[in-house]
């Protein structure tokens, strides 16, 4: 490494209070109480309605929940007469009730989603873009990372900061990498990337990097952390995820659009899933891509200034977020109490409520990210997911909260709530079905008047058309997002044209569907563990090929498989139709190992973008900003290592560039009395005290003790002198024989 490398790790503190805020009593309409950024007012629109909003939003609304309401209630009526010809058992009533929640939910993503094609059509979704050239203000660029690979991320930070260059934009961009990184290996990497970062784009000044020793709060408390300390120096911040490319005119887009309306605290954009590799992951980046916009369109039409948060790519007004979505700690015991975990859901709905709208443009492309390479990997994710959005329940009382507020917390506890209703919702047809064939019926009820029998009855033909009609709901969407993509010819032909197209919509309908029970049965899994007070920990996300040994796939999902099996020969023992109606189900349970292992395939995932499946227009004619991300990443990944260090300590303590600027960046000393003691500093200093040789006492401390002892001044003196002595064949201690 350059011993000449100059570099500034942190800007000076620019500090901006950020209030905790209460679930319990209406927040005031205030922004924080701390110094305002410069040229930016702290102060929140005042008045009933935003300029910034649209109009006819009542209108807008009646139109998708009053639709949703109205398909719900005839859905409803129609699967009563299916169920309850002659009467409703108890059981036919709860299978009602699960069948009007499911309806429900799939009726309202289509009203929303029928909004959303209109909205495509009219090429709209850009009403807050604002004409000029560059903005008047200065952006800080967060990507705080947890355990990732470290070049990775800055390959990524690399691509945006040189377009950003290219544009003359570099003064107008800060960017922060926040590491909350706990594995000693991967910091030390992190700083070395750093480094480099600073050298290959002269952004000594411009690129600063912070480790925290303490992670409370995770991702919610390391953003929290950086507005408290440096937010007031910005009139508005960027979070990036690790797998997150911008294009840089698409940044300017978003400063300017605050800039333009100042009631605005959070504008969210659609990010595009790009860079899939395995089956899996190009399904989920094809779905995205042809589905995706009609939805987000359909959101941003009708939900206006009371939009979401979806956790990255987002411009975030600093005194919106500082004065309002300081988050408090739930009660209770996790895995509903503690920190908030999904956090973006909460900080969206208490801007809200401070009086800031919050937006989406899903017509600004230049937004991208990548998907879990695998089944197994989304299911990992997904149970986080799980826990932090059923946390949501404890914050959907709190007062104050706008109505589509509540709402897009409803939509988050439901999109895991809806897997166990949907099992509840089939093993409840079973159950009637077994009903219906092995128990006796009732033709006279003791209690009846009726000189004539009860015949138990289900209306099949009309139960024929509530399954035809539910799963049309389900399907149009799709195939209005085809629509979209074929009505432009870059999109179609980026696709595949019209039968790669086709072929692939299809390929992902089939596949998707399959998997659909199994994620079904997993979530469900999740959720129950959850409600039995299983927490689910915080663990770095997969982002490689998404090979996975077989052992483990057939470990996590051979539960899933004698599931579809039992219930397969159960329908069959019952009935042949009852067998071919739960045929999709049993056959995605049944086949859920061969689905996790082959849709988890580089191989195969790669066999069909050469035939044209699966494809999309950024794999035909990536942006620059995206060829050059990967570029650079591949490039890491290749690059030959001269000598590699066996570990973290031995790379950092003979470079002497890497440890003066590790020195240089080591977070503020504890301050005595008011910190509380580092047990793991302690423990591991102990353990150097008496070593008289590194590479005895090195593997013997564990994780957290080395990253303790590698944010310590004093040990790392220890730890220079342990290797100075191992160094000197003199002083090195004798091995003493046994």
């Amino acid at each position: 490494m350059d011993a000449g490398l100059t570099f500034q790790p942190l800007p000076p503190d620019a500090p901006l209070a950020m209030p905790t805020q209460s679930l319990r009593q209406t927040s005031p309409r205030q922004a924080s109480a701390g110094q305002a950024p410069p040229t930016q007012s702290s102060d929140p629109p005042r008045s009933g309605r935003f300029a910034s909003a649209p109009r006819a939003m009542a209108l807008r609304r009646l139109l998708v929940i009053g639709g949703a309401i109205v398909m719900t209630g005839f859905g409803a009526r129609e699967m009563y007469r299916v169920l309850a010809v002659n009467g409703a058992t108890p059981l036919a009533i709860f299978m009602l009730a699960l069948f009007v929640a499911l309806f429900a939910w799939i009726a309202l993503s289509f009203t929303s989603a029928i909004a959303g094609f209109a909205s495509v059509l009219a090429r709209g979704g850009q009403r807050l873009a604002a004409p000029g050239t560059l903005p008047a203000t200065r952006t800080a660029l967060l990507m705080p990372t947890y355990n990732e690979s470290p070049s990775r991320v800055t390959a990524g930070l690399q691509a945006i900061v040189e377009a950003i260059q290219c544009l003359g934009a570099g003064d107008l961009f800060d960017i922060f990498i926040l590491s909350d990184t706990t594995n000693p290996e991967v910091w030390i990497e992190e700083e070395k990337a750093f480094l480099d970062l600073c050298r290959q784009t002269g952004g000594a000044g411009r690129i600063f990097y912070r480790h925290r020793a303490d992670n409370t709060a995770r991702k919610a408390g390391n953003i929290a952390e950086w507005v408290t300390r440096f937010g007031a120096a910005y009139p508005q911040f960027l979070i990036l995820d690790a797998d997150s490319v911008m294009r840089a005119d698409t940044l300017l887009a978003l400063v300017r659009a605050m800039e333009a309306h100042p009631d605005v605290g959070l504008i969210q954009t659609l990010p595009i899933i790009t860079g899939g590799t395995t089956l899996f992951a190009r399904m989920q980046q094809f779905a995205g891509r042809v589905y995706g916009p009609l939805i987000a369109h359909g959101i941003a039409w009708w939900h206006g200034a009371e939009g979401n948060y979806w956790g990255h790519n987002a411009l975030i007004r600093t005194v919106a977020f500082a004065g309002q979505a300081g988050l408090p700690e739930l009660h209770g015991r996790k895995p509903f109490g503690g920190h908030i975990m999904s956090h973006d859901f909460i900080e969206a709905a208490l801007m809200r409520r401070g009086g800031w709208a919050i937006h989406m443009m899903p017509g600004l492309e230049g937004s991208y990210e990548e998907s879990p390479p695998s089944l197994i990997d989304l299911a990992v994710r997904d149970r986080r997911w799980c826990q932090g959005n059923l946390q949501h329940m404890a914050v959907l009382p709190a007062r104050g909260l706008h109505m589509i507020s509540r709402m897009h917390l409803l939509t988050g506890i439901g999109s895991y709530i809806t897997a166990p209703l949907w099992l509840l919702f089939l093993l409840s047809g079973v159950l009637i079905a077994l009903q219906a064939r092995f128990i006796p019926p009732d033709y006279f009820p003791s209690n009846g008047k009726s000189l004539f029998p009860q015949w138990p009855v289900i209306d099949p033909v009309r139960a024929m058309w509530v399954f035809i009609g539910t799963m049309a709901l389900l399907l149009v969407p799709k195939l209005l997002g085809m629509l979209t993509v074929m009505a432009h010819r870059d999109l179609r032909r980026g696709c595949g044209g019209f039968l790669g197209l086709l072929g692939s919509l299809l390929l992902e309908t089939l596949i998707a569907g399959l998997m659909a029970p199994v994620v079904m049965l997993t979530q469900s899994i999740d959720v129950v563990a959850i409600l039995l007070g299983r927490d689910s920990g915080w663990n770095a996300q997969r982002r490689d090929d998404g090979g996975v040994p077989l052992r483990d796939i057939v470990r996590l999902y051979r539960r899933h498989t004698i599931l579809g099996v039992l219930l397969g020969i159960g329908a069959w023992a019952v009935s042949p139709y009852l067998a071919l109606w739960m045929l999709p189900v049993v056959l995605g349970l049944a086949l859920a190992v061969p689905l996790a292992a082959l849709t988890g395939r580089r191989s195969l995932g790669m066999g069909l973008r050469r035939i044209g499946l699966l494809r999309i227009p950024e794999e035909l004619h990536p942006p620059e900003v995206l060829r050059r991300a990967q570029a650079l990443s591949r490039r890491s990944e290749l690059e030959p290592q001269a000598e590699p260090a066996p570990d973290s300590v031995s790379a950092l303590l003979h470079d002497p560039a890497l440890l003066a600027a590790h020195r240089q960046m080591l977070p503020p000393p504890r301050r005595p009395g008011i910190d509380p003691l580092n047990v793991a500093l302690l423990t591991g200093t102990a353990q150097l005290a008496e070593a008289e040789c590194l590479d005895t006492v090195w593997p013997a401390l564990n994780a957290a003790e080395k990253a303790a002892v590698l944010s310590d001044g004093p040990a790392l003196d220890r730890l220079l002198a342990l290797a100075r002595r191992d160094a000197d064949p003199i002083s090195r201690p004798a091995k003493t024989a046994r």
